[in-house]
């Protein structure tokens, strides 16, 4: 199972959320790069980066602070937040990220989405399912849609997604734990090719293995690394 920390960025900042509040803002690092070298110097090779002014603002903003990161660090990174058009896209995969998340766009404008899994491979291109009581959530969490979680994935397996980014909002940023029962479930409904990444939540180290046993190919991990309650040390085990 791969670890890939997070950094959700603000302002070119390294922040966190609650539960996709924007309310919620602390400031961890003024300076990301130096987050992203310090994941990369305990070993780990991948990075979850997301543009929360992006997300708000409907189109890439903070895309000098990914190319920052790409530039000077080997990680292998995934962008989202605001990622709306084709342009949006190009600026992304030019700073230097290896994947995309594309979440809102899913919902609201299916073809382009699906025109992105054509045109670049269900390598490059990330379903990201971000629900609240099994609903699909957009906008940066400000909308919640009337899109099932479940169907939704299951439709856009159809069309070639294969990696799915799944945060449930009520368990992001609260250190309660993530959803077990939900992964789960997702994981008996849909196609055995999904690649299925877990989000939101983690607090203990105690967790990850169980994400592993339940068949996650990934976990983001944001908050439980910057409160120091999963040390980059534990980590090393597991890369």
């Amino acid at each position: 199972m791969r670890i890939i920390p997070a950094i959700d960025i603000i302002e070119g900042k390294c922040v966190r959320l609650s539960k996709g509040d924007y309310n919620t803002k602390k400031i961890y690092n003024e300076n990301p790069l130096e987050v992203a070298k310090q994941f990369e110097d305990a070993g780990i090779q991948y990075l979850h980066v997301v543009d929360l002014d992006g997300a708000k603002a409907k189109h890439i903003v903070n895309y000098k602070v990914l190319e920052q990161i790409a530039s000077k660090t080997n990680l292998n990174i995934d962008f989202g937040g605001g990622l709306k058009s084709d342009e949006d896209l190009h600026i992304a995969f030019e700073s230097g990220a290896k994947q995309i998340t594309g979440g809102s766009i899913a919902v609201k404008n299916p073809e382009i989405f699906t025109n992105w899994i054509q045109r670049y491979g269900s390598e490059c291109i990330i379903l990201g399912a971000d629900a609240m009581d099994e609903k699909i959530a957009i906008s940066g969490w400000q909308e919640k849609s009337n899109e099932e979680l479940i169907p939704f994935i299951q439709k856009y397996q159809q069309k070639g997604i294969q990696y799915v980014i799944c945060t449930d909002i009520a368990k992001d940023g609260m250190l309660e734990g993530p959803s077990f029962d939900l992964y789960k479930k997702i994981l008996s409904e849909c196609d055995d090719s999904l690649k299925l990444i877990a989000s939101g939540g983690i607090s203990t180290f105690d967790e990850l293995p169980k994400l592993k046993e339940l068949g996650c190919e990934g976990v983001i991990i944001g908050k439980a690394i910057y409160e120091n309650k999963i040390s980059l040390k534990q980590l090393e085990v597991l890369l």
